[in-house]
């Protein structure tokens, strides 16, 4: 398995694993529209902020790990965020997790979050911290076998274009 930041060429796949969790969406049907540009190159530019995946073992010829294509077995954001509170104390921020439909049961979920775990830690991070919707109650048992606790509630509001 390859861990490492998404390429503009994961786009396409990272967006099949948002549009659908319970199917392996063709990373070829999906559009990819002007809104995922932007935000995919406003994430790769900034220095808080990372698009990561995992991919199986296809190696680029030249060794260079950035083009190491592959199929795109899951993904993930971090955002890393400073804080005032508990001390001036770092954290990152977990969101878009996903693992490919036919590929969990396999523990990769399990070494995606390991690895990004171990990314905000290097980066001196003392906390990780997620929210995931009420309905998706699998995620919620996955995460709690991380050792993630349910210390928070959480509240969204939509704002209107």
């Amino acid at each position: 398995m390859i861990f490492r930041e998404a390429t503009r060429q994961d786009l396409p796949a990272v967006l099949a694993l948002l549009a659908d969790e319970e199917w392996v969406l063709d990373p070829a049907s999906i559009v990819v529209g002007e809104a995922h540009e932007r935000a995919f190159a406003a994430i790769a530019a900034d220095p808080r902020n990372e698009m990561l995946v995992l991919t199986d073992d296809a190696h680029d010829p030249d060794g260079d790990p950035a083009r190491a294509g592959g199929v795109v077995l899951g993904c993930l954001q971090l955002t890393y965020i400073p804080g005032l509170g508990q001390n001036g104390l770092e954290r990152a921020l977990v969101e878009a997790v996903r693992i490919r439909a036919d590929r969990r049961g396999a523990g990769l979920g399990a070494e995606l979050m390991r690895r990004a775990a171990e990314r905000a830690r290097e980066r001196g991070c003392g906390l990780v911290q997620l929210t995931s919707s009420k309905r998706r109650t699998a995620a919620h048992r996955f995460y709690e076998r991380l050792g993630f606790a349910r210390s928070h509630e959480g509240f969204k509001l939509h704002l209107a274009p």
